[in-house]
């Protein structure tokens, strides 16, 4: 990583979700102005800042420069503030404002805003109705501003401080400060992991409940990656004892109490789920049911008939599971057919698609990947 400290002159594009700015910065050794890109969120024209990144050389715009983090200053020279000021950063300032407030208070003026602001009355053409709109203007940018830093000052990257920000507003602080494992379920993109880094960071009790409580969601979480819609009880005491280096008993004590408040759910029997698990596993029962419920409107056909024609058709020939899938499928109001790599499914499912043709049925095939369903289209 380099760092790369200038002056913001212009800011070119801005993303107020994500926070993406194109920046270009004043900066001693460079003749020219640099672009800068990344998460810049609240930066503004006149600031003086030091950025972290890298160098990079994009194949439309050229040279730029990549920020990872960056840390501001207010400006302390008069044409600083008036750039500052005039940049729209603070409603109620704009160019002309800017210009008349540095002129009577010179380097004084963001003192001045700060301190005594009710002194503004005393520029040109500004009257208690704006100065009351300035004032209001300040704070939040410097409530803003104080968000930023906290959340930056324990290892949140910009990025995430944007999206940190823009979900809890001025009580971002309060939030983090008191349960900073909320940031995995509220804020996309931060996991478990970050969320425990920036604890960690905070100095966070590692034995706290609300770690404890966020760990084993997340172990449910990665489990589910594996294919696991739930994790039996002891399986999922194991799994977060391992990866929190918790003592086993306080691990118990949490996970009855999230059981009980339900953040996650308990089954019949040992299975735990979270709850979008539970729910749908409930609702795919439930559509089965329904499926195996209703009368059949299909006529009855050759299926021997059908698979030896295939035979021939395909140059194939179909071993005794291979005909009792087919025979199932057919007769069955509901099937699932399971098998390895080069065990035959695709030319399976090939007969059984026939048999439904020449029993009158329209036939709609679904895959979940596109690779997949190109590999079935091609086949079928």
């Amino acid at each position: 990583m380099e760092y790369l400290s200038g002056v913001v002159e212009r800011i070119t594009y801005e993303n107020r979700e994500n926070g993406f700015s194109v920046i270009k910065i004043k900066s001693k050794g460079f003749v020219d102005l640099i672009t800068v890109v990344g998460s810049l969120a609240g930066v503004n024209v006149g600031s003086v800042i030091r950025l972290k990144g890298e160098w990079k050389m994009d194949s439309k715009f050229g040279k730029q420069f990549s920020a990872q983090d960056y840390r501001e200053t207010i400006p302390a020279t008069a044409a600083g503030i008036e750039k500052y000021l005039g940049s729209g950063l603070v409603k109620g300032i704009g160019p002309v404002y800017a210009k008349r407030i540095v002129q009577h208070f010179k380097e004084d003026t963001l003192r001045v805003l700060e301190e005594q602001a009710d002194y503004l009355v005393k520029v040109e053409g500004i009257g208690q109705k704006r100065v009351d709109l300035i004032k209001k203007a300040w704070q939040e940018q410097k409530e803003i501003k104080n968000v930023m830093l906290f959340l930056q000052s324990n290892g949140v990257s910009t990025a995430y401080a944007v999206k940190i920000y823009k979900t809890y507003g001025n009580e971002s602080i309060e939030i983090v400060k008191a349960n900073p494992y909320r940031l995995a379920d509220d804020i996309w993109g931060v996991g478990f992991k970050t969320a425990d880094k920036i604890a960690q960071q905070m100095g966070f009790d590692k034995n706290s409940f609300e770690r404890c409580r966020s760990g084993i969601v997340y172990v449910l979480n990665e489990l589910s990656n594996d294919g696991h819609c739930f994790a039996t009880r002891e399986q999922l005491l194991q799994e977060t004892e391992k990866m929190l280096e918790l003592e086993k008993p306080l691990i118990e004590t949490t996970l009855e109490k999230v059981i009980e408040e339900k953040t996650v759910i308990l089954d019949e029997g040992d299975a735990i789920f979270l709850p979008p698990f539970f729910y749908s596993e409930l609702g795919t029962a439930k559509r089965i049911k329904d499926i195996l419920s209703t009368e059949s409107v299909y006529h009855a056909v050759d299926v021997d008939g059908i698979i030896e024609s295939i035979q021939k058709e395909h140059k194939i020939s179909y071993d005794d599971v291979q005909k009792d899938a087919i025979k199932t499928a057919t007769t069955s109001k509901f099937m699932v057919l399971t098998g390895g790599p080069g065990t035959g499914k695709t030319t399976t499912t090939l007969a059984i698609i026939k048999v439904f043709q020449l029993m009158g049925a329209r036939v709609l095939l679904a895959a979940p990947t596109g690779r997949a369903a190109k590999r079935m289209s091609e086949t079928t």
